[in-house]
C-alpha cells in the first residue's frame, strides 16, 4: 500500500503543469490528396473539413480514427464574391434553404462535434442566416467556432444568445507560407496563448504548414502550452458527447 501511494504521488508529482491551452484547428480539408498529411499530426489538433467534397467523409473518418476531433467546415458568401464550393450558404437563400444545406452539410461530414465558417465575411454580418445557422447546430448540439473573417460578425452574438457554445479564432497561422513567417506566427501564438491563458488558431493543411507543424508542435510542452481538442475551451463541455456518425482569406 505504501508503494502504491509512493507511485500516485510521483505521477502526480511529474505530471506536466501546463500554464496555457491551444486548440489548433486545420480547415479546409477534403479537395486535395496533400490534404491527408493533416492525419501525421497529433491526434489533439482538431480537423475541420469542407462538406460535399471528394475526401470529406474518408478523411473525417481516419482522422476520428485515429483520435482527432473532427469538425465542419461549412461554406459561407464572402464580400468579394469568391465562388464557396457545395454546400455553401449565400444571403439569397431563404430559411428552408439555409436549415436544409445546413443539415446536409453535417450529415456529409461523419464525426463532426462542431463547426467553423468558411469564408463568410459576408454573411456572417447577417443576422437572420446566422440565427438559422445556430438553431441548426444546436438541434445537432454541435459547437461553434467563429473563423472571424470579419470584425462584423455577429454568428457568436447568436449563438450565444441560442445557448450554442461558442469560441472565436484568435490567430491563423499560415497566412504567409515562408518558414520564417511562420515561426513570426508560431511564436505571436505561444505568446498570445501565454497571455490569454487559452487560444484558438487556425492553420490550413498547405504542405509547407504540415512540415512546420511536425517540427515545431513539439516545441508546446516545453513552452508550457498543452495542445488540447477545440472542445476543451468550450464554457460547456462537449468533450464526453460521441457523434452520431450520420446514414483567404478574404474569407
Amino acid at each position: 500500500m505504501r508503494l502504491f501511494y509512493s507511485l500516485a504521488f510521483l505521477a502526480l508529482y511529474i505530471t506536466p503543469c501546463y500554464a496555457a491551452q491551444l486548440a489548433l484547428i486545420i480547415d479546409d480539408i477534403g479537395y486535395r490528396h496533400t490534404d491527408e498529411a493533416v492525419l501525421t499530426l497529433p491526434s489533439t489538433v482538431t480537423l475541420s473539413v469542407l462538406p460535399h467534397t471528394p475526401l470529406s467523409k474518408q478523411l473525417a473518418k481516419a482522422g476520428h480514427a485515429k483520435g482527432h476531433e473532427i469538425m465542419l467546415h461549412l461554406p459561407m458568401e464572402a464580400l468579394n464574391g469568391k465562388a464557396l464550393g457545395p454546400g455553401g450558404l449565400t444571403s439569397t437563400m431563404n430559411e428552408a434553404q439555409i436549415r436544409t444545406k445546413v443539415l446536409d452539410a453535417i450529415a456529409s461530414v461523419p464525426f463532426a462535434k462542431g463547426m467553423n465558417n468558411h469564408m463568410g465575411s459576408l454573411l456572417t454580418q447577417l443576422d437572420e442566416p446566422m440565427h438559422w445557422v445556430m438553431e441548426s447546430l444546436k438541434q445537432k448540439q454541435l459547437y461553434f467556432v467563429d473563423s472571424m473573417t470579419t470584425q462584423f460578425s455577429r454568428a457568436r452574438d447568436k449563438a450565444e444568445l441560442l445557448s450554442v457554445p461558442t469560441l472565436k479564432r484568435q490567430l491563423f497561422l499560415d497566412n504567409n507560407l515562408s518558414k520564417s513567417a511562420l515561426e513570426k506566427q508560431f511564436n505571436l501564438m505561444v505568446e498570445q496563448a501565454h497571455i490569454q491563458g487559452n487560444l484558438v488558431a487556425i492553420a490550413h493543411p498547405h504542405p509547407e504548414t504540415i512540415r512546420f507543424l511536425r517540427d515545431n508542435l513539439a516545441r508546446l510542452k516545453a513552452e508550457g502550452i498543452e495542445l488540447v481538442p477545440t472542445s476543451k475551451l468550450l464554457p460547456i463541455d462537449l468533450v464526453h458527447r460521441e457523434p452520431t456518425n450520420p446514414t483567404v482569406r478574404l474569407k
